[in-house]
């Protein structure tokens, strides 16, 4: 079984919440892959940054999750570990990455955003992480 590391981020302003709809209709929370040289922190950073063009501030370190999914190239599963932070950012302005298969970001007021959200998973790290705020 493959092993993956990424990290992502809930980022906030006042009481929104940035989401990525994916070109499937999914709405998400940014996340990628742990690159060389890189901390679990600065990945999630520069993710937020890459995906949707947010400068973001890492405030807590909300927690880590685990799933496996198939990966469908490889034909192979995949052991799944997500570190997830919570972030501020002084600005709404947000812009999806088509390149990454964004079609759509948006702050999303608390309450819907935990609806929103696709995973349950993330759902549970929206939560847990509006309670360090």
């Amino acid at each position: 079984m493959m092993e993956e590391v990424s990290a992502g981020g809930v980022v906030t302003f006042g009481n929104t919440i940035l989401l990525l709809k994916k070109f499937n209709g999914d709405w998400v929370l940014p996340k990628g892959r742990v690159e060389k040289d890189e901390t679990l922190k600065e990945t999630a950073l520069r993710e937020v940054l890459e995906e949707s063009g947010v400068k973001a501030e890492a405030v807590k370190y909300i927690g880590m999750v685990h799933y496996k999914y198939k990966n469908l190239k490889e034909n192979e599963m995949v052991y799944k570990t997500v570190h997830w932070y919570l972030m501020k950012t002084n600005s709404m302005d947000c812009t999806p990455q088509k390149k990454e298969g964004f079609v759509d970001a948006m702050f999303v007021h608390i309450d819907k955003a935990k609806n929103l959200v696709r995973y349950q998973d993330e759902k549970n790290i929206i939560i847990k992480g509006l309670k360090m705020l």
